[in-house]
C-alpha cells in the first residue's frame, strides 16, 4: 500500500488517556524549566483567585497531550512499520480551564485528517477535567518519515 494510503487509514484513529497532576509533576516541571511563578508554586496566594489553589504549567499539560501523540501510533496499524511519527507543533493552543493540582485530566487525540502531500497527519485534541470540563484544546500535526 502506498504512503498516501496508509496515511488516509489512520484517519478517525482516536485514543484517551488519563493522568492525575501530582505535586511532584508540577514542582519538578518548575525545577527543570525555571518556571516558578507563584500560579504554579504558592498556593497561598493562589487560594485567593478565581481558580481557588495552585495550576499547572500550560506547557506541562501540552506534555500530556504529547504521551496521547505517541499512543496513537500504536492505532495506524501499517503505516508505523515503514515509517516513524515525529511532532511538528502544536498549533491553537488554547487553555481554556485551570488544572489545580489533584485533578485528573483525561486526552482525547483523534487524527482529523491528512495531508498528503506533505506526509502528516492532523489531529484534534481535547483535554477534560474530572467533571467533563474542557480545560485546553490543540491540533497536532505529525510528520511520518520513512524508516531506513
Amino acid at each position: 500500500m502506498t504512503l498516501a494510503g496508509l496515511l488516509k487509514d489512520c484517519v478517525g484513529a482516536e485514543v484517551t488517556c488519563s493522568k492525575t497532576v501530582a505535586e511532584s509533576d508540577v514542582m519538578l516541571f518548575a525545577g527543570i524549566t525555571g518556571d516558578f511563578s507563584p500560579n504554579h508554586v504558592d498556593e497561598e496566594l493562589m487560594r485567593k483567585t478565581q481558580y481557588g489553589g495552585r495550576i499547572a504549567h500550560g506547557a506541562l499539560l501540552v506534555g500530556y497531550m504529547s504521551r496521547a501523540s505517541t499512543l496513537i501510533t500504536d492505532h495506524c496499524g501499517k503505516l508505523t512499520e515503514r515509517y516513524y511519527p515525529v511532532s511538528l507543533g502544536y498549533d491553537g493552543v488554547r487553555f481554556l480551564q485551570g488544572v489545580r493540582i489533584g485533578n485528573t485530566v483525561t486526552i482525547q487525540y483523534r487524527i482529523a485528517e491528512v495531508d498528503i502531500l506533505k506526509f502528516r497527519t492532523i489531529a484534534a485534541i481535547a483535554m477534560t477535567n474530572e467533571t467533563g470540563q474542557t480545560c485546553a484544546i490543540a491540533t497536532h500535526v505529525m510528520s511520518w518519515l520513512a524508516r531506513q
